[in-house]
């Protein structure tokens, strides 16, 4: 897909976004923070980079389990293709 593709995993089991509940407010703002601090590792920051989650089986989602993937790398087109 790019250059750099990280997978970012919380430790707490949740499915996708839509199954969070305000109880998971903390996690899911540390897999955010956590992503930003991996892509200015990996010195994406300035030139940007994309965050995904797929939510569901038409969206994509084939691991049950929350990700977030850190893309970057390389320009990137909208819509992605």
């Amino acid at each position: 897909v790019a250059p750099v593709h990280i997978l970012v995993i919380p430790k707490e089991h949740i499915v996708n976004v839509a199954s969070a509940e305000s109880s998971h407010r903390e996690v899911l703002g540390e897999l955010l923070l956590a992503t930003a601090t991996i892509a200015r590792q990996e010195g994406l920051e300035e030139s940007g980079y994309r965050i995904v989650t797929n939510n569901g089986l038409n969206a994509g989602q084939t691991v049950f389990h929350l990700h977030l993937h850190l893309i970057g790398g390389r320009p990137m087109d909208w819509p992605p293709g």
